[in-house]
């Protein structure tokens, strides 16, 4: 078996996700990473638009206009930007789960069959055509009698998106408008439930490997009792290798892309904060150690700040600055690398805005 350290693996993720070699376009990011962390959405368009051959967020946010692109919580209960083609299927793996798991705070917040069904009826009404932005969403549901303090208007659209009534689509200034789905989206492919995990599966080891099963597993929230099974029936369309003692996955081609591309995996690199290099596993020590990873989640209230990267591994955070024109404001974990000291001001030129 291939055997890896942990300084590998972070830099041959940086090659499967596309940080290295960029796809054509935002879209193309979308597909291949199937599921990208978007509940920060200006921090997730950066993250689509570092992974494309334009770098433009203007091109992603293209892309949610013309469909190609949607935001919904197709996993975890976290909102992701998905391929609008994807976002069914998906659902069909996931949705019932979630539901179940939050059905004891929708009852905390009175949201009752009766209310959930009103709720769905406003938006089959408010959002046929253009849609609305949530503020004005929600303001229907307030005229409509429907209550939306303390987080019900929250939970009324997540359920809703659950459902797959409604998603995040087109843009408007720097939000999104909510539109129905089935009007928003052409079905794609529709995925028996072995099928669909199989698929969900082979996407995650090909796009985030070198990657564990748990850390599918808990990236997907599904069982390994579907996982193995998947795993069993894709073992020719992938290549395991050892990373202390541990079994990762990952595209058969992997190895031989990093030997060709070793030294741009050393390149400095500003991630923003909620890229999937950090918060797409469950293990992140490749990347971050515990000490860091407290400094990038302080006080592990949820809020990841942006990372810097030097041979796939964090060596500081940062922030934009508050003067415009001026390179990122960098916090270095500690002394901060000669070479990374020297490309933050052609990094921070480069960043997409």
């Amino acid at each position: 078996m291939l055997v890896l350290s942990s300084e590998q693996v972070a830099r041959m993720r940086l090659i499967s996700q596309h940080l290295v070699d960029p796809l054509p376009t935002s879209a193309d990011v979308a597909r291949w990473l199937t599921c990208t962390q978007g509940q920060d959405y200006p921090g997730s368009t950066v993250s689509l638009a570092l992974r494309s051959v334009g770098r433009s967020t203007a091109a992603v946010r293209e892309a949610y206009d013309a469909g190609r692109i949607v935001r919904s919580w197709p996993m975890r209960g976290t909102l992701f930007a998905v391929a609008a083609e994807d976002l069914e299927w998906i659902l069909d793996l996931t949705a019932a789960q979630m539901l179940k798991a939050t059905e004891r705070r929708r009852r905390e917040l009175g949201l009752t069959a009766d209310v959930l069904d009103r709720a769905e009826m406003v938006a089959l009404q408010a959002l046929s055509g253009p849609g609305l932005t949530r503020s004005g969403f929600l303001a229907r549901f307030t005229e409509e009698g429907i209550p939306v303090d303390e987080g019900r208007g929250y939970h009324l659209i997540f359920f809703l998106a659950l459902r797959g009534v409604l998603c995040f689509g087109p843009t408007e200034g720097r939000e999104q408008r909510l539109v129905l789905a089935t009007e928003w989206i052409t079905p794609g492919r529709q995925r028996d439930r072995e099928d669909g995990v199989r698929e969900l599966l082979l996407r995650y080891l090909r796009s985030h490997g070198p990657a564990t099963v748990e850390d599918f597993c808990w990236w997907s929230k599904l069982g390994k009792t579907q996982a193995r099974p998947a795993l069993a029936d894709l073992h020719p369309e992938l290549l395991s290798a050892d990373v202390d003692g541990r079994e990762h996955w990952m595209s058969p081609d992997l190895p031989d892309r990093h030997a060709e591309r070793t030294r741009a995996t050393a390149a400095p690199l500003l991630l923003p904060g909620f890229d999937e290099t950090v918060l797409g596993y469950q293990d992140r020590s490749a990347v971050l150690t515990r000490d860091e990873e407290a400094l990038v989640v302080p006080g592990r209230n949820g809020v990841f700040k942006g990372t810097v990267l030097h041979r796939g591994h964090a060596v500081g955070t940062w922030k934009r600055p508050t003067r415009r024109g001026q390179p990122v404001e960098v916090t270095a974990f500690g002394e901060l690398p000669g070479p990374v000291a020297r490309a933050v001001p052609r990094l921070s030129a480069a960043l997409p805005a």
